[in-house]
């Protein structure tokens, strides 16, 4: 066994001399990426229509491999077409050329508008590009240009790949490419120049045709005639000043009252968002001989060519009203400063005294005036906040002056115009009502944006804050008018105005915290103001039985009393005590009132509540129509109760805390339900007060009906009868409702603790206004600002009606929605959603300034004028359009009047030496028949032909040539076939 496993264990070293190389497998890679993209093989395609390269898709496929330690991506764009269903069932032709070699000679693609560049100078539908992966890598050296070729060459002889390779070298801005393409016995080389400085003979067609000619070196005497394609591109900077309509907003600027209406944004770039017009003259099919363009005469006569072409050219971030004012205002949101710090000391605060903290600040707030104040208008209302800023700065340095502080005020509150004071309180109370909101798209933004309605108090003070950052101080005019706002605030609750601009009821949540804080505070101006009026009409009774969710004791309203409701009035002035403003607690007597009135009921319900019975009823508004107290049988009274507690939603989050803190014990619990049943605890307390001798039963029957369960049964003497209990979660055992209403007192409505204690609301909402920075003010002001630019944009649209342009702003509105309604949005989207509302705008300045510029508004031929508003609002949308008629149509003979015009301004000699070196071409041009238009800024021609190479006996193969000529760049494309069979 030994010895048969002996010769097992010998391993013999074997030395493999055929491992790959790196070029190989680069080779080898190359072969596998177009393997994977099934590019092997004959390509097939329709021959191609007019136009699609502009109008079809253009995609493209990446991969990334490598040559040893350096990295190359190998793209592979093409045009994507529609399968053919005769593809599959048509043999290829024998002898027929690869497809991107009859591309070569397709002249319905000429002059791509958008595409690659060497769609554009080649005209190929499908080519696959290696480049160098690194942005800064390139391919300099002329050994490896060679050796990528070689890889080229030898990948398209292995896998019979017909569809063009091309290498970019040279540093990537140069655009240099150079490639092939292979087929059944015949070869393209793509080839290429590009050069700085032009030599003069080649700044002509005669000088390109020799070249072309040259590089082909065909045998044949008479050579067959050359094919071309030419376009000269001319570009008109100058568009007269007079042709923008947009004036600069010099009025504004000079911080004129005058010319400045708060309130609304302002709308239009302040300069030419257009800044070029180049119009392309194209000779799409002309043979060799029938013109001549030379170095001294060009028949290319601009007037002449049978195609013209435009486009514009956008001017780089043109700078546009509307986008400055939301640029500065979200700059805003990134200062740190606090009001005191940019407005040096506190207003709020007397020289020479410290304010430890802000309770003083607030006691110096509310100290009475020397000579007290019965009218509020703009006068008296401004400006105590700047008297004190002026015992620190120079009268002049005060950042807002009166004028433009007394237009903002009267623009906020427009009921201070009123001098008299009853006037004043009659227009209040209308202001205060708002109208029915309008039940448009429009209206309702603000819910989706989380900022104010649009005829609100906050949002006109956004737009303020937006106009005074930006004409009137900047930061310090925006601290300084938010300080006179603060105490206009102030002021009106001291006086009990109520503040216009603002939706009745508690704070709206769909709002910002901002809006949502001033309702509050006019929620507390209210109840301070019906408290010390006395008025019972203005403060409506609460209908408990939203609280339980049902709607069955709001009903009874028919059966009201007038009597009974003058006797309420009554019994709520007599309410009107000054003393009462703070019941927070009851008095001695109140308690000595209650404790009896709780020891009589103690004294049992059930036994007939004797002693009850005979206590006064207190704090009643009505029947509550035929309903009777079950055990005294008296009508049941509906209560006087005290409103809820309106919130913010801060308020509630900070109550959502505390409950959740609270976890889930027992005691936890317990506390719980206690904190939450305040409100019915008060509830039952007003029900005791004007029902003496009332059980829980008689309280659950009005307060929530569906916990009152009555059924009909035959009672002893076989009548029927209905009988009545609590439903089962009320007979739950240590229920909240019955512990509630054990603990509950006799107490009507004004004498109980207060639910919503107005007065310290009221100055926590002006403590959190006062502290409030002006970078934080921005960030709460910030969503309303987007709804008014959205608002301005929207209305700007509908006048010039641009389809792109409804989709865009459908977009910021949606983008928008996603992003405002959390409470602190990131800075990158916000900066987003301005960006949008930017371009719509830039995209609408466009459109007006190109309406001018081509008369869309003066024209007076209907027909003629729906064409230039069509011509117009393709030029926004599209890369290039075709003027119809080319120079002799209504747009071309505009187009030519503008050249005219700018040829005219130009005509004074230039003084610099520079622009007086007058070129050989534009010389030669200026001699000519074309001096409406400038020498053309563009020279494009495309050489064609069909010539056997490299022998007279080899197939006849496409040559092509492009050649691009700018004021600083030469570029020269060839692409040239040859017969590798027959050589």
């Amino acid at each position: 066994m030994a010895a048969d496993s002996e010769p097992e264990s010998e391993v013999f070293e074997i030395t493999d001399f055929t491992t790959a190389s790196e070029w190989e497998r680069f080779i080898s890679k190359i072969e596998e990426v177009l393997n994977d993209w099934k590019l092997i093989g004959i390509s097939s395609g329709k021959p191609l229509e007019k136009g699609v390269y502009t109008t079809g898709v253009w995609e493209e496929k990446s991969d990334e491999i490598s040559f040893a330690d350096f990295k190359f991506s190998i793209t592979h764009h093409f045009l994507v077409q529609e399968p053919s269903d005769k593809d599959g069932k048509e043999e290829p032709v024998e002898d027929a050329l690869p497809l991107p070699m009859q591309d070569l000679l397709c002249m319905n693609n000429d002059f791509p508008p958008r595409a690659h560049c060497l769609v554009r100078w080649y005209g190929l539908r499908e080519f696959v590009v290696i480049a160098p992966a690194a942005n800064n890598d390139a391919v300099l050296s002329e050994s490896k240009c060679n050796l990528l070729l070689s890889s080229v060459s030898i990948t398209l002889g292995n896998t019979g790949c017909q569809v063009p390779l091309f290498v970019q070298i040279h540093h990537k801005w140069r655009r240099m490419y150079v490639g092939e393409c292979q087929g059944p016995g015949v070869r393209t080389d793509f080839e290429m120049v590009h050069l700085r400085k032009v030599p003069n003979q080649y700044t002509h067609l005669s000088g390109l045709l020799d070249i072309f000619k040259s590089k082909i070196g065909c045998p044949l005497t008479p050579l067959l005639p050359v094919s071309m394609a030419i376009r000269l591109t001319y570009v008109l900077q100058d568009w007269q000043q007079y042709f923008w309509p947009q004036q600069p907003p010099d009025a504004l600027v000079g911080g004129e009252v005058g010319g400045l209406e708060f309130g609304k944004l302002p709308f239009g770039a302040c300069e030419d968002p257009i800044s070029e017009l180049h119009l392309a003259t194209t000779w799409p099919h002309l043979t060799e001989g029938i013109i001549v363009d030379n170095d001294v005469y060009s028949d290319l006569d601009p007037i002449q060519a049978p195609q013209w072409s435009v486009r514009v050219r956008k001017a780089d971030n043109p700078q546009c009203l509307l986008g400055d004012f939301l640029t500065e205002f979200f700059k805003l949101c990134r200062r740190k400063e606090s009001t005191d710090e940019i407005l040096g000391r506190s207003a709020f605060e007397e020289e020479g005294k410290e304010v430890a903290d802000i309770t003083h600040a607030l006691s110096k707030l509310t100290e009475p005036a020397p000579v007290p104040i019965h009218k509020l208008s703009v006068t008296n209302m401004v400006h105590s906040a700047k008297k004190k800023i002026r015992k620190h700065r120079g009268v002049d340095e005060s950042p807002l002056n009166n004028e433009v502080l007394n237009t903002i005020l009267l623009f906020l509150f427009p009921d201070a115009a009123d001098k008299l004071a009853d006037g004043f309180e009659s227009r209040t109370s209308t202001s205060a009502g708002n109208n029915p909101p309008p039940e448009n798209e429009d209206y309702t933004l603000f819910s989706q944006f989380k900022s104010a309605p649009s005829d609100s108090l906050t949002y006109k003070l956004a737009l303020c804050l937006c106009m005074i950052n930006f004409y009137h101080g900047g930061v310090k005019g925006v601290a300084h008018l938010w300080q006179e706002f603060v105490l206009e605030m102030r002021y009106r609750w001291e006086n009990n105005y109520l503040i216009p601009g603002l939706a009745n009821g508690p704070p709206d949540l769909r709002c910002c915290l901002l809006h949502q804080k001033l309702q509050m505070l006019n929620c507390c101006i209210e109840r301070k103001k019906a408290r010390d009026e006395g008025k019972r009409g203005s403060m409506p009774d609460r209908s408990p039985g939203g609280t339980s969710g049902d709607t069955g004791k709001g009903a009874d309203h028919s059966g009201d009393n007038p009597d009974k409701e003058k006797e309420v009035g009554k019994s709520w002035e007599s309410w009107s005590d000054s003393e009462e403003e703070f019941f927070e607690c009851l008095s001695d007597t109140e308690d000595l009132k209650g404790n009896g009135q709780e020891n009589g009921k103690k004294g049992g319900a059930k036994e007939g509540n004797k002693e009850s019975v005979n206590l006064k009823p207190e704090g009643r508004l009505h029947p509550h129509g035929k309903l009777t107290l079950l055990h005294p049988g008296e009508p049941l009274y509906i209560p006087i109760t005290q409103e809820p507690a309106p919130m913010t939603e801060d308020l509630l989050e900070e109550q959502s805390e505390v409950l959740a803190k609270l976890g889930t014990s027992a005691e936890g619990a317990h506390l719980r339900a206690r904190m939450q049943s305040a409100c019915l605890l008060s509830d039952m307390e007003s029900f005791k007060a004007a029902n003496p001798g009332c059980c829980l039963e008689d309280f659950v029957r009005w307060y929530s009906p569906r916990d009152y369960i009555e059924e009909e049964v035959v009672d002893e003497k076989g009548n029927i009868v209905i009988k009545g209990e609590l439903s089962a979660r009320m007979k739950i055992p240590s229920n909240m409702w019955v512990e509630a209403w054990e603990t509950a007192k006799p107490v009507p409505a004004r004498r109980q603790k207060r639910l919503f204690d107005d007065t310290r609301e009221a100055e926590k909402v002006l403590h959190y206004l006062a502290v409030q920075k002006p970078a934080d003010l921005a960030r709460h002001l910030l969503p309303c600002i987007i709804h008014a630019a959205v608002l301005k944009v929207k209305e700007e649209e509908a006048l010039e009606d641009i389809s792109s342009v409804k989709k865009i702003i459908k977009q910021i509105i949606s983008h928008s929605s996603k992003v405002l309604r959390f409470p602190s949005p990131e800075d990158k989207k916000l900066e987003e959603i301005i960006a949008q509302i930017m371009s719509v705008e830039a995209i609408i300045a466009r459109a007006r300034s190109l309406k001018a510029k081509f008369g869309v508004e003066k024209c007076e031929n209907e027909e003629e004028k729906e064409d230039l508003q069509r011509f117009v609002n393709c030029l926004l949308e599209q890369p290039e359009v075709s003027v119809i008629g080319a120079g002799r149509g209504p747009a071309g003979s505009i187009i030519h009047k503008l050249f005219v015009n700018a040829q005219r301004v130009s005509a004074v000699p230039p003084l610099d030496e520079e622009l007086r070196s007058v070129s050989s071409e534009e010389r030669r041009l200026n001699t000519g028949t074309v001096s409406d238009f400038p020498p053309p800024t563009g020279r494009e021609v495309i050489l064609r032909t069909t010539v056997p190479r490299p022998a007279t006996y080899s197939k006849p193969l496409p040559q092509r040539m492009y050649s691009v000529l700018t004021k600083e760049d030469f570029r020269l494309a060839g692409a040239f076939s040859a017969d590798t069979t027959f050589f």
